[in-house]
């Protein structure tokens, strides 16, 4: 085992410090030495320091080059922009990978889907460039540069290549959007011709949701655009059980910022209720990130015997305790 190291912690909004401490508390009784230094980034940060966004924060991240976050808070329609789209921009982090994989004796839609989806994540529609035209018009830019749709792809094919995945799906508009989904597709199938070895189609985004949802299992990994990727892995999400349940990542070249893929849930905030699973399960992501490998498939063995089990479950899954019971719960399965 390695260590010690230092990762930056996120503890975020709502219910984030609840499910952060319960991520914390699961990696150490599994035997990591991880020193955590904490920073503040939403509103948290705005109530003690008037930013969103402190500098220390990306200073933190981009230092310890790994960070674990909760979730963030980010209004709807009004106030201040999504951080974390600003927190991925500020720290060049171009990929979200989310792992959906089905897990035994957790009620879903389907008990064998494995798949990733990988999304593009600095670009598009999210790239914020949208105006008013006149009162009652606005116009909102998709962005879509051959830069950045190389790089996203051949990131997707180089992690085909590790993980052994065999087959790259496109999700895509471009008989609508000829010139920007366009040029995402001609790049894609650029970099696709020189990993031979990897099964490569391309599928229009909306025939695309259908086979997701009649017959996921066609599907090894998904590669897509900003937008397209923002919704089709929650959709993803909900074949095995919900955006709770997931696992995400952002990765750049510089620093990764492994994170809860749901949402900040205010009204359950410090009620003790929230599920930590998708927190937990972004930290196996970041423990093999580290070369804790042993320690990480022991969380996923004990997570995945308590969900077996299906006795200490949170309301959410089906049962009744609380955040802490289930944490503790996981630990007490740890071999």
């Amino acid at each position: 085992m390695g260590g010690p190291h230092t990762i930056t912690l996120i503890e975020g909004d709502g219910i984030g410090p609840e499910v952060t401490g319960a991520a914390v508390e699961v990696i150490g009784a599994a035997g990591v030495d991880i020193h955590w230094e904490k920073t503040l980034v939403g509103a948290a940060a705005m109530r003690e320091l008037g930013t969103l966004l402190p500098q220390a924060a990306l200073t933190s991240i981009r230092k310890n080059r790994v960070a674990l976050k909760g979730p963030i808070t980010t209004p709807l329609g009004e106030g201040y922009p999504s951080i974390n789209v600003k927190l991925r921009k500020d720290l060049g982090l171009f990929a979200c990978v989310r792992p959906v994989k089905s897990i035994p004796g957790l009620k879903s839609l389907y008990d064998d889907v494995d798949l990733v989806v990988i999304r593009e994540n600095t670009e598009d529609l999210y790239a914020g460039k949208e105006h008013e035209v006149v009162p009652g018009v606005i116009e909102s830019l998709k962005i879509i540069t051959r830069e950045a749709s190389l790089r996203i792809a051949q990131f997707a094919f180089q992690y085909a290549q590790r993980h052994g995945r065999k087959k790259i799906s496109v999700f895509h508009k471009a008989n609508i959007m000829k010139l920007s989904d366009g040029l995402f597709l001609e790049c894609c199938e650029e970099v696709a011709s020189r990993y031979p070895e990897i099964e490569y189609t391309e599928l229009i985004v909306d025939n695309a949701c259908a086979l997701l949802v009649t017959r996921p299992q066609q599907f090894d990994m998904l590669l897509m655009e900003n937008l397209y990727g923002d919704i089709i892995s929650d959709l993803c999400a909900g074949l095995v059980g919900g955006i709770g349940v997931v696992p995400g990542a952002n990765i750049g070249d510089e620093c990764v910022v492994f994170e809860a893929v749901h949402g900040s849930w205010p009204q359950g905030a410090g009620k003790n209720i929230a599920n930590p699973m998708g927190l937990i399960l972004s930290a196996v992501l970041m423990l093999d990130q580290l070369g804790e490998e042993a320690a990480a498939r022991r969380i996923e063995k004990a997570l995945t015997a308590v969900i077996r089990e299906g006795k200490v479950l949170t309301r959410d899954l089906g049962g009744s305790v609380s955040t802490t019971e289930f944490t503790r719960e996981i630990i007490g399965h740890l071999d």
